[in-house]
């Protein structure tokens, strides 16, 4: 099962903060959020996504579902159960980081 907490802590400049509440992981980038989850034993991450990705994507994987609590064209939440693709749940959150990444100024960018 991946690691979701390690995946998100290994991209550059990424930081965990708990502005929800010590129950809830919410990994930001240059201050803007690009992941959030279950601070212990997560069963799911919440994601940013390209809009025209998110129906793709929430149409093809039973494990994903449009962002929980978050703005539906821009965000989906995936399940973390080891039934989708290898590797598919790592894209997804560098996908997510790339977004807020490349909407950062030149100078906040890692």
């Amino acid at each position: 099962m991946t690691d979701i907490h390690a995946v998100c802590l290994a991209l550059p400049g990424a930081a965990l903060t708990f502005p929800f509440g010590e129950e809830t992981a919410v990994f930001k980038v240059g201050g803007k959020v690009f992941a959030i989850t279950a601070a212990e034993s997560p069963t799911h991450v919440t994601l940013k996504a390209e809009p025209d990705e998110v129906t793709g994507l929430v149409e093809t994987y039973e494990s994903i579902t449009r962002g929980y609590h978050m703005n539906k064209k821009h965000w989906i939440t995936v399940q973390i159960d080891g039934t989708l693709p290898p590797g598919l749940v790592e894209e997804l959150v560098e996908d997510s980081y790339d977004l807020v990444v490349d909407n950062l100024p030149a100078r906040d960018r890692p």
